[in-house]
């Protein structure tokens, strides 16, 4: 690849039109995927709405195999790209299809064995739904398989940065996943059964033209049979390593899923459900964000540009943060009401469960630039080893705790312990690894946040104690909180120089919203 180098002029223009390109597939998204929330959950009933999100997480439990080679396919194409080397390019893309290929049969493997065992023999569910079940669980299956198979073409757009891809596709996802809510609501068949077949056609819709596009865009993405010995040794230790870090991944999400189920049946499991549906509606704007950021992490550290790394590293966790707290404030606030307006029927303990989740959610997303650089390096073994030890004990200190009859939310309160140790031991680790120092990063993140954060909620506290419940509390405390949060991140979160950049975008907006 002979094509120059962007400046970083030209990065932040681009980062900034895909991190828009991707708000607004989200704003979409969001909008719909909430609606359909609240239509599948009266349509199945709490307890059918529970038994597909456990069973489906039986499937969900085998996909750290596939998570740790997604991160994998992602940074060797991405760094490839930064490299500039297009022949490189084309063995990686190969090389992960083929890898891929066999991650699809491992798992259908133990979905077929493990899977059913644990279903009929663990699992808590009514007998006159195990035939249903039977099906999701089959369903799950099948859909892994389509979206391991379109790892490398994601992770292909995603290095491209061709966010608009992901923009306009989406609109199409949410499109059918709406009209499945209909075809529910007209016929008789069972409701559960139903709705698994039609989200697993939904897959295969989606995934093909995902493959389409980029067949169509990226000449890498056209397989060919080639086998690079040394390639495929290389990416397969870095995914064994990345493999231990996402199981512990998997036991803190789906493996908790799990132990609830033992512990408490399915209607606890659709209380989770719920609340992970709000942690995840507003982890969107975060996500978004760091999709169009992550790349360019990496690309800094191909070209060796740590300096640069370093400033988006910083920026990345401070502005992924600010972003989160402040759609994260106003729910944190008023989530009885928000869950009570959004569905006619609020399992319990949906509340305590959101509020945890959406703490937890905040510590982690600081640690994104963390994983992104420690990926960049391709040295990931003693950093997956101890942070994914630390977060593999989150399984079984839950375990502990409801053994000694403590509440259902004493799990995501585990969480929470965990994950803010391990945020801990991944400053340490990467100091030597890109040269960046603890002292630089808390100074230059952890010092901001705290104080933005111990400013602005101190106006929404004070109308929270001393208004009463109702829907005027909630305007008011929503309004405070935007306009807290946003001040506090700008004149305190802020350096001189992004307050700058702020102003200036800002006023373009204007002048163009003026014009028109």
């Amino acid at each position: 690849m002979s094509a120059r180098m962007p400046n970083s002029s030209e990065k932040n223009k681009r980062i900034a039109k895909n991190t828009l390109l991707l708000y607004c597939r989200m704003l979409f998204t969001m909008a719909v995927s909430l609606y359909t929330s609240r239509i599948i959950l009266e349509t199945l009933g709490i307890e059918d709405y529970g038994i597909y999100n456990v069973v489906g997480g039986v499937v969900a439990m085998f996909g750290f195999i596939n998570g740790s080679m997604a991160s994998t396919t992602q940074r060797y194409i991405t760094f490839a790209l930064g490299k500039g080397d297009e022949n490189q390019l084309r063995t990686v893309f190969s090389t992960s299809l083929q890898i891929h290929a066999l991650i699809s049969v491992l798992i259908i493997i133990l979905g077929e064995t493990v899977g059913s065992w644990f279903l009929y023999n663990k699992m808590t569910i009514p007998d006159d739904r195990m035939d249903a079940a039977f099906c999701v669980l089959q369903c799950s299956i099948a859909s892994t398989v389509v979206m391991i198979m379109s790892v490398p073409y994601n992770a292909t757009i995603i290095a491209h940065e061709r966010m608009s891809a992901f923009a306009y596709i989406s609109v199409l996802e949410v499109l059918l996943k709406l009209a499945i809510v209909y075809i529910l609501l007209a016929f008789s068949a069972d409701k559960l059964i139903l709705y698994a077949l039609l989200l697993l056609a939904v897959q295969i819709t989606i995934r093909l033209i995902y493959s389409y596009y980029c067949n169509s865009h990226f000449n890498e993405s056209k397989y060919r049979h080639v086998w690079d010995k040394s390639l495929f040794k290389e990416m397969t230790g870095f995914a064994g390593w990345n493999m231990f870090g996402n199981l512990s991944a998997v036991f803190f999400t789906q493996g908790l899923n799990m132990l609830l189920n033992v512990f408490f049946g399915p209607v606890v499991n659709a209380a989770r459900a719920v609340s992970v549906q709000v942690q995840q509606a507003i982890q969107q704007f975060v996500t978004n964000f760091q999709m169009a950021l992550n790349p360019q992490i990496t690309k800094t550290y191909a070209q060796g540009q740590m300096k640069e790394m370093h400033t988006l590293m910083y920026r990345s966790a401070r502005f992924s943060f600010y972003l989160l707290f402040f759609l994260s404030l106003p729910v944190l606030f008023e989530t009885d009401l928000i869950l009570t307006a959004w569905l006619k029927t609020v399992p319990d303990n949906t509340a305590t469960f959101t509020r945890i989740m959406i703490c937890t959610s905040l510590i982690y997303t600081i640690a994104n630039p963390m994983i992104i650089a420690n990926q960049a390096t391709g040295k990931v073994q003693r950093y997956q080893a101890v942070c994914g030890t630390i977060l593999l004990m989150i399984l079984p200190v839950s375990y502990a705790l409801l053994r000694l009859g403590f509440p259902a939310y004493s799990v995501f309160l585990a969480h929470f312990a965990m994950e803010a140790i391990a945020q801990l031991a991944r400053m340490i680790m990467l100091r030597p690894l890109i040269g960046i120092g603890i002292k630089d990063y808390v100074v230059n993140i952890y010092a901001r946040i705290a104080l933005v954060v111990g400013v602005s909620v101190i106006p929404p506290t004070i109308g929270y104690c001393t208004m009463e419940d109702g829907i005027f509390r909630f305007i008011v405390i929503g309004l405070t909180c935007v306009i807290s949060v946003a001040a506090s991140a700008y004149h305190l979160g802020l350096n001189a120089n992004e307050r700058v950049f702020v102003m200036t975008k800002a006023r373009g907006l204007l002048h163009k919203i003026r014009k028109q």
